[in-house]
């Protein structure tokens, strides 16, 4: 039996740094025995900085710790609609508190609305993204959203609240054109993960070719969604680089101007 060919490593593809992971869960217990590791193979593999995001107050409260010496780590703060029931006045407080005291802290998200899973009410849902939406609009900073089987409401619920030109990522994007067109045309920005690589997205792919450069980001969502040639395996934010490379296939670009503009767009939209 032929052996496997090696699966081909990030830091082969030798990117300069300027790259961006614009969403990354670094602190889940999937990074405990080789988070430093990890951390270094990013910057070896182009990585310039990172954007980690903790699922609420708590876990900000209990995990940010782990960055201190990695000051090319910024943070985002926000509870996700599958824990919208979990946003009390004391942990909007908490996280009013910890935006205010730390200039790491640049967004808010991921919040938004997931109709997919069914596990908080959908009035429940919209409730916290509401206030999490004010939040964000009091301290100036830009959101980061959550979108699942709920693109309509999420949309319309933004427009309502008067987020139009505001800065505003959507996160994780996997639909297709006129989706993103709806996207663009409020001024937001779009984060594209892994799947871009996998060969059946093609309304995917489609939807990339025509999303002007300017307003992509790149994101692992680690340690979800990996890119091939890693699809299965953890993902980790060293292998934002080959989503950059299949973006510069789509877009008939160099993927050093897809790495560098697409982490200039990060730099300007969180303020890095």
């Amino acid at each position: 039996m032929a052996k496997k060919k090696p699966r081909l490593e990030p830091e082969s593809l030798e990117l300069p740094l300027g790259g961006v992971e614009s969403h990354a869960h670094l602190d889940l217990e999937d990074f405990d025995d080789d988070r430093e590791e990890i951390i270094s193979r990013a910057r070896a593999s182009g990585v310039s900085e990172i954007m980690n995001v903790f699922l609420g107050p708590d876990a900000y409260e209990k995990n940010n710790h782990l960055f201190d010496d990695h000051p090319q780590i910024s943070f985002l703060l926000g509870v996700h609609p599958n824990k919208a029931d979990t946003l009390t006045d004391d942990a909007l407080n908490r996280m009013h508190g910890h935006f205010k005291a730390n200039p790491r802290l640049k967004g808010v998200g991921e919040i938004g609305l997931d109709y997919y899973w069914e596990r908080v009410d959908h009035d429940v849902q919209k409730e916290a993204f509401i206030k999490q939406l004010v939040l964000a609009r009091e301290l100036a900073l830009p959101v980061v959203i959550h979108s699942r089987d709920a693109n309509g409401e999420a949309i319309a619920l933004l427009e309502d609240q008067g987020f139009r030109d505001h800065p505003v990522l959507w996160h994780c994007f996997g639909s297709d054109l006129e989706f993103a067109r709806s996207v663009l045309d409020n001024g937001w920005h779009i984060s594209i993960p892994g799947p871009i690589t996998y060969k059946k997205t093609d309304d995917l792919q489609a939807a990339v070719a025509r999303i002007p450069l300017d307003k992509l980001l790149i994101e692992t969502d680690s340690p979800y969604l990996s890119p091939e040639p890693w699809r299965g395996k953890r993902n980790h934010p060293a292998l934002i680089a080959f989503t950059a490379r299949r973006i510069a296939e789509i877009k008939g670009r160099s993927i050093q101007d897809v790495w560098q503009i697409t982490g200039d767009n990060a730099r300007r939209f969180f303020n890095l």
